[in-house]
């Protein structure tokens, strides 16, 4: 028989706030890239399983899908205590928008720890809260913890090229991995803002727009490049592109965002001019952007395309437009759009999703505010709605109530929303660590 003393004692086991770090940067160093081509896009697969492997290590299954070869989504299951209430889904992209390191401080894909924060491309969208959701439940696991009700974690594929691939396959193909779940949670949502040094708003995502990538068309008379043509393809296009880009489409103000205009203008001491909201706006510093996109639809030129050959002049020329559209919008906005490109472009939908919209209350909201105040005093949860899209148009398909709540404490000069599919993406440690902490108390709330 052994000495007791021979025995080595366990391993201490790592505080979820330290490890949130590690496996942000594990995360990072994968490379994720979604290109929106099958052929080139990379990596998702790889992540898949180092998820699986994680969440397995501390005896949690998850199930691998393929919507296509290395398109690989995750989703797993932890039970909770009180099995007649409803699930909450807890949901998060693994893929990531291109980067070019020549463009980048640190090359983008090295998780590289600096200055206070993890940089590398996804660090806020949105690897960052996959790492805070698998500190939260590794830890339970290693600790005993049972949340309240059934946890769903789904981690996803394609989310940057409209989720065909990764949750709307799930939700078509697999909706009985999402049974009984009629709350979720994800990207973008449970940022601050700082008011002051005793006040920071927390904007949870209520509301999102809707996609509309659309591909123009302008046809023509081909010809040779020498002679001169006024039938050219490529003048017609550039010349409607030019106006769209150009054009303002009117102001509409939504439930979601009169509800955030008119508290933070209160909180700051701004005029607020409901017809005339862009004045107030622009005071909002680092947030003007994504607030300043959601109080009417947008159109970005985005791409073009045409020709063969320098000298010859095409009969065929396109351009793609990132639109993006306020709840209940689409069609109006799609009459708009003709009225501004004019009738002779065709046009052609590449993907349309809709706009999503719920309201700001309930006893999910209250845990998110709850949450957020026991971690900062000075927090106050206010409603918001993104500019952009999750892939909570997916399982908003299967009736799930979705909410943005990845939270995190941002420094007051962070431009957060640059930050997004930007150069020198990072995120703070800080406010990592306070997302860990935060999520960990209200999925223990929710």
């Amino acid at each position: 028989m052994k000495n007791r003393m021979d025995r080595h004692p366990p391993a201490p086991q790592p505080a979820p706030t330290d490890e949130v770090v590690e496996l942000c940067r594990d995360l990072l160093r994968i490379d994720t890239t979604n290109t929106g081509d099958n052929a080139t896009s990379t990596g998702e697969r790889v992540a898949a399983e180092y998820v699986a492997d994680k969440l397995a290590e501390v005896g949690i299954a998850a199930e691998i899908h393929e919507a296509a070869p290395g398109r690989a989504s995750l989703v797993a299951r932890i039970p909770g205590t009180d099995p007649a209430r409803g699930a909450l889904l807890v949901h998060g992209h693994l893929d990531v928008v291109p980067a070019d390191p020549a463009e980048w401080s640190v090359h983008p894909f090295s998780g590289e720890l600096r200055d206070g924060y993890l940089w590398g491309r996804g660090a806020i969208d949105m690897k960052d809260f996959d790492a805070m959701a698998l500190a939260v439940v590794r830890d339970w696991q290693r600790s005993g913890v049972r949340p309240p009700r059934d946890i769903v974690l789904a981690f996803t594929a394609d989310e940057e090229a409209g989720s065909d691939y990764g949750a709307h396959f799930l939700v078509t193909e697999h909706p009985e991995l999402f049974e009984g779940c009629t709350e979720a949670i994800g990207e973008v949502g449970g940022f601050s803002y700082t008011v002051n040094n005793d006040l920071r708003l927390y904007l949870i995502e209520t509301a999102e727009k809707g996609i509309e990538w659309l591909r123009l068309q302008a046809r023509g008379r081909p010809g040779h490049g020498s002679m001169v043509n006024d039938d050219n393809a490529v003048t017609a296009l550039c010349e409607a592109v030019a106006r769209l880009g150009r054009h303002r489409f009117p102001v509409v103000v939504t439930p979601t965002v009169r509800a955030f205009l008119e508290e933070v203008s209160e909180l700051l001491g701004i005029e607020l001019d409901l017809d005339d909201p862009e004045a107030a706006i622009a005071k909002l510093g680092p947030i003007a952007n994504i607030i300043g996109a959601t109080i009417r639809n947008t159109a970005n030129p985005t791409r073009l395309d045409a020709g063969y050959k320098d000298n010859v002049i095409p009969g065929r020329a396109t351009a793609t437009i990132d639109c993006r559209t306020l709840p209940g919008n689409s069609e109006l906005f799609l009459e708009q759009l003709r009225a501004v490109i004019g009738p002779d472009l065709e046009i052609e939908h590449i993907q349309r999703q809709p706009a999503l919209e719920t309201d700001f209350d309930g006893p999910l909201v209250d845990a998110m505010a709850a949450a957020l105040r026991a971690e900062d005093p000075g927090a106050r949860a206010v409603p918001y709605m993104l500019s952009g899209g999750t892939d909570a148009k997916a399982f908003n398909r299967l009736g799930i109530r979705c909410f943005g709540f990845a939270p995190l404490r941002l420094p007051p000069d962070l431009n957060f929303s640059g930050l997004f599919h930007g150069i020198d993406e990072r995120v703070p440690v800080d406010g990592l660590q306070f997302g860990v902490r935060v999520l960990d108390r209200f999925l223990r709330n929710s």
